[in-house]
């Protein structure tokens, strides 16, 4: 994209020159002022251009908004203009009135269309480019997600085929806690920036960059509720306080800690399981071990196989605070 982009500016500019240079036939009193004109038009085209540089990080989204700030200023200071307040006067005082009225208005309309460019549908990251009858789910992705790194490995079994909206400012965010002083913060930031490259190397998964910012970093949670709620997408956090809130607005939210506890391998008594023994337990000759969901897997007389992984059958399953506690005793123990 940036070559094609290139060769069209570098293509621009000398025909910017050559238009320059031709207009010198259509005006016989400027074709003494060849070169100059041509040298007019390499300027007029040089300038388009860095205009066009400068203009880089400007989206498509405030180009609409800047297009309706300036439709509705212009509605507002020509239906002003047309009233019974203009109707009679000196002529020039007239003009000079209304044309202060449209620079005033469609200056205020076009900054207040900026500032709320969130704020209507005329939003292109917005609009879902697919065939009818065909929805495309939306999961807006927040920074405690990213940092959690679950979200890389769960798209990458295939399980989430929505497509992921990740903000600008979700962006910036990781950035900043990734610059951090703490070396904590520090880590857990660039922990979220190597997911965010993982993700980009699934091919199955789309992520789309919406270019949303906010004004202050108090207002983060309250704008990815209202980015999720006008896409109708839902909301992917770890964060309970941000779920919650969305929630009270009526967004959808995923938490991947109750994805993993959902996934939980139920087990029963009398099942027998594999276990790997890594430490002693607090009665004599207890061994402990541990489920993949991080169940304690407490086992009798098993001190003896540290290091080991056994069979062993559940005599007992007790809940605790972090899920549930197995008792069990080596399957070589279980009366035939």
């Amino acid at each position: 994209m940036q070559k094609t982009i290139l060769a069209i500016r570098l293509f621009f500019i000398p025909l910017c020159a050559v238009a320059g240079w031709l207009v010198c036939y259509t005006v016989p009193e400027w074709d003494m002022h060849r070169g100059l004109a041509a040298f007019v038009g390499f300027l007029l085209g040089a300038l388009a251009v860095l205009v066009d540089i400068l203009l880089k990080g400007f989206s498509l989204r405030g180009l609409s908004a800047i297009t309706f700030g300036l439709a509705v200023g212009t509605l507002i200071s020509h239906m002003i203009g047309v009233s019974p307040l203009f109707a009679k006067g000196d002529p020039q005082l007239v003009f000079l009135s209304q044309l202060g009225l449209f620079l005033i208005s469609t200056y205020l309309c076009t900054v207040i269309a900026l500032r709320g460019k969130d704020e209507f549908n005329l939003v292109i990251p917005y609009v879902r480019f697919v065939p009818h009858e065909v929805d495309v789910p939306l999961v807006v992705v927040d920074t405690s997600a990213l940092i959690d790194g679950r979200i890389a490995r769960v798209c990458e079994s295939g399980f989430l085929s929505a497509v992921l909206v990740i903000p600008r400012f979700v962006l910036q965010d990781l950035q900043s806690i990734a610059d951090s002083s703490d070396l904590h913060r520090q880590a857990r930031g660039r922990r979220g920036l190597e997911v965010l490259n993982e993700l980009r190397k699934i091919k199955r998964i789309e992520i789309r960059i919406v270019e949303s910012d906010v004004a202050k970093r108090q207002d983060l949670d309250a704008k990815l509720v209202f980015v999720a709620q006008s896409m109708r997408a839902k909301l992917l956090t770890t964060d309970y306080n941000l779920a919650k809130m969305a929630e009270f607005h009526g967004v959808q939210w995923l938490n991947l800690s109750h994805l993993a506890r959902a996934l939980r391998p139920e087990v029963m008594v009398g099942e027998t399981l594999q276990v790997e023994l890594m430490r002693a337990g607090k009665e004599e000759g207890q061994a402990i071990g541990y489920l993949e969901d991080g169940s304690m897997v407490v086992v009798s007389n098993g001190r003896a196989h540290l290091g080991k992984r056994v069979d062993a059958e559940i005599v007992s399953i007790l809940p605790s605070a972090g899920g549930k506690m197995v008792f069990a005793r080596l399957l070589s123990e279980v009366p035939a």
